[in-house]
């Protein structure tokens, strides 16, 4: 197991926002989802991304435990499929590699 794989291991988030984000793995697109997520950019597969869509997912986070009125389960789901979908690039091009 990866370093990445035991961080997003370590999340503990419903089980309905996972399993939706889940859902959406096979409909990823990073190249029409990473630029609403990521102020525009698509940076390549790698720690980059995984950096800022843990940040914004970390933030998401904390507005729906607050109960912020602007949060948003479809932009928390889209950000965690992303994340996940990001990882599992990360892991491939890396067992690729070696």
């Amino acid at each position: 197991m990866s370093a990445i794989d035991f961080s997003l291991a370590g999340l503990r988030r419903p089980r309905l926002l996972v399993s939706a984000a889940r859902f959406g793995l096979g409909t990823y697109r990073r190249e029409a989802v990473l630029p609403r997520l990521l102020d525009g950019s698509v940076p390549l597969p790698g720690r980059t991304s995984l950096r800022g869509l843990a940040r914004l997912e970390s933030e998401l986070e904390a507005g729906r435990k607050e109960g912020r009125a602007t949060y948003s389960i479809a932009a928390h789901v889209e950000c965690l499929t992303a994340l996940m979908a990001e990882a599992q690039l990360l892991n491939a091009t890396a067992n690729a590699v070696s």
